[in-house]
């Protein structure tokens, strides 16, 4: 008997439809972005694992890169073996021009996986440098910790050294730090000063909070001007000044954590009303 008098059954709370319905959608994910979270491949190249018929859920063989699976409750393997999740690393390069920023080129050219050590896992770029800019370019097998840096919503800082041609003055910055209009919309407000100038060119420090394609050299395409030489410094006060050109190092922990922290509180204050 229950000390009260009666015999009681134990309660059992169980959560809501609705957030087991949450739950387990957030779970679930596409079989090739499974594959590409647990730090395997790419999302292009799971697809093509997937679609060679290397990779198996519970065992049956799956070529749809779409399928659904849910990687905390599914078995997955790739070539026989079991699909773990990879160590996250992370790496800063410094990148020289002359580079392209892809994995390989059809053209031949060199590409910044040649200035990484052979015997990586693989690695993904945290958005792109073009073939003539150099400075810092992150590298991860983390897909949420890429995301979170690219997501246009997060706003994380991006700062560039731009050697443009002519003399640019005070109303020229003041046009690329209000946005400018560009084919795929105006841009946001950047934070732009002179750096110096001479006889035929101006250098601006230019940050801004985006990622499009080519964005700075567009924008000051569209004050008339054109970079003759771009060079990126920072990405969220992560700077690449003290690593040699070309050279490649890990990201210190506190490097990472303070990526994270950036994008989380810029993204935070952007969805603030």
């Amino acid at each position: 008997m229950h000390p009260l008098g009666e015999a009681r059954r134990p309660l059992r709370c169980s959560p809501p439809p609705a957030i087991l319905a949450s739950v387990k959608a957030h779970t679930r994910k596409t079989l090739d972005r499974a594959l590409s979270r647990a730090g395997l491949f790419s999302r292009s190249a799971a697809r093509a694992a997937v679609q060679a018929g290397r990779v198996t859920v519970n065992g049956r063989l799956v070529r749809d890169p779409d399928a659904w699976v849910d990687p905390a409750r599914d078995r997955l393997a790739c070539d026989g073996q079991a699909v773990r999740a990879a160590e996250k690393r992370y790496l800063m390069l410094h990148k020289p021009p002359g580079y392209v920023t892809t994995r390989s080129d059809e053209r031949g050219r060199a590409t910044v996986y040649d200035l990484l050590p052979s015997d990586l896992p693989w690695l993904a770029p945290i958005g792109r440098l073009d073939r003539e800019s150099s400075g810092l370019l992150l590298f991860t097998n983390d897909s949420d910790f890429a995301d979170a840096i690219t997501d246009p919503r997060t706003h994380v800082e991006k700062t560039y050294i731009a050697r443009c041609r002519g003399q640019l003055d005070e109303e020229a910055c003041r046009r690329l730090a209000f946005g400018v209009d560009l084919a795929d919309g105006p841009t946001r407000e950047a934070r732009v000063r002179i750096l110096g100038r001479d006889s035929k060119t101006t250098s601006l420090e230019l940050t801004i909070t985006e990622g499009r394609n080519r964005q700075v050299r567009r924008m000051v395409a569209a004050i008339g001007s054109k970079v003759l030489a771009l060079h990126r410094r920072a990405i969220a006060g992560i700077e690449v000044a003290e690593l040699a050109v070309g050279a490649v190092r890990a990201l210190r922990s506190a490097e990472v954590r303070s990526l994270r922290d950036a994008a989380r509180r810029r993204g935070s204050s952007s969805r603030s009303p």
